[in-house]
């Protein structure tokens, strides 16, 4: 598998994409680099190295140096766990089988694994990161500071390290539709006229017909990741949509789908049918009562985009043995939390408050 680390073309070292600026960069030497600019010097750069380098020094002088560090991968590996070597220590790495960019164990820097974004897993667009790292943290201390019971391990430098920005793999459909609606809408008018009560129902046939077009219908397209997790942190504005490029999971961890378009095409077209009926049935207004007797939705035209989406994540195993989820939007910062309770705080403030009743009463005479 080819495994890429992106280097600074001032120093050769490690370049890492940066959500403040929106640019690369230099770990080393500070130079930050825009993705056009990379693109502009790549030319140049592989006609030096192609006159110049020897075969293996290629390597560490490329801007996106490559080695296939596989080496004997059966079946079996393919699905649990996948061995490649890091470009910059030599050292060998397992990862996961839908791992697509992490970090080296041994020498920390960060390496894409282009094989898991290549061919049929190549998305089609990615929105990068626009929270970093620091700011992640102060949204994450000041989300569980508001949580008056979350325990104090929520709260240590340990758990703090653990938020890992990680893209995200996700579907995003677009829906052309036509559809039809028969109902029945009543006006009913109630009036007085001495002691003689009048009822006046008037009675109208309703017929809808009209096109319907849908944007961005997006649904998680991974199996082991957790729904809410994955879905919880939605919607991003997709009006700041990138066409893809490796390099902006320098830095980050990475996701592959292992869920495909057929996978998912029943839930999304059935989501897709539901809005479009209701929007057909919005369409009836006027009436005192309205009763639909037909709606018809059928999909025209679609289309679809293997999309990567950066969510900032940090898990926690409670005592009770379960799985905790905190996930926020690295794009706005929307914010979904599944944190666990320390009882023994529950228990605590129960009492306060029980003595305080219990004094109040003493003092007031209620409690004799």
């Amino acid at each position: 598998m080819a495994v890429i680390s992106y280097k600074c073309p001032n120093c050769d070292g490690e370049l890492v994409f940066h959500p403040g600026t929106q640019k690369y960069r230099c770990e080393y030497c500070a130079s930050a680099f825009s993705q056009e600019e990379l693109e502009k010097m790549q030319p140049a750069m592989e006609k030096e190295e192609t006159t110049s380098a020897p075969p293996q020094e290629e390597m560490g002088s490329s801007q996106a140096s490559q080695q296939t560090g596989q080496t004997g991968e059966t079946e079996t590996q393919k699905e649990e766990g996948v061995m490649y070597r890091c470009p910059s220590c030599g050292a060998e790495i397992v990862t996961d089988a839908t791992t697509a960019a992490t970090f080296c164990y041994y020498c920390h820097n960060p390496v894409v694994l282009s094989g898991r974004v290549s061919g049929e897993f190549l998305p089609n667009k990615i929105i990068p990161f626009s929270i970093d790292k620091e700011q992640a943290t102060q949204k994450f201390l000041e989300y569980v500071q508001r949580r008056k019971f979350v325990p104090k391990a929520f709260f240590n430098k340990q758990q703090i390290e653990k938020i890992s920005g990680v893209y995200f793999p996700y579907w995003m459909a677009d829906m052309d539709m036509s559809g039809s609606l028969q109902a029945e809408g009543r006006n009913v008018r109630v009036w007085r006229n001495g002691d003689t009560e009048y009822t006046e129902t008037k009675i109208y046939q309703i017929e809808r017909r009209g096109t319907i077009h849908l944007e961005d219908i997006t649904k998680n397209a991974l199996k082991k990741n957790s729904l809410k997790l994955a879905e919880g942190v939605l919607p991003y504005d997709v009006s700041k949509v990138q066409g893809f490029h490796m390099g902006y999971l320098s830095g980050f961890l990475a996701e592959k789908r292992d869920l495909g378009r057929a996978d998912l095409q029943a839930d999304v077209t059935e989501d897709a049918k539901k809005f479009g009926q209701k929007l057909l049935r919005d369409t009836a207004t006027g009436y005192s009562s309205v009763d639909v007797r037909s709606c018809h939705v059928h999909t025209e035209k679609e289309h679809w985009d293997y999309i990567m989406l950066p969510v900032w994540t940090v898990t926690y195993q409670g005592r009770d043995g379960k799985t905790y989820y905190y996930s926020m939007n690295g794009q706005n910062g929307k914010v979904y939390g599944e944190l666990p309770v320390d009882n023994r705080k529950v228990w605590l403030l129960g009492l306060i408050v029980f003595l305080i009743v219990f004094v109040a009463g003493l003092m007031g005479g209620w409690i004799i």
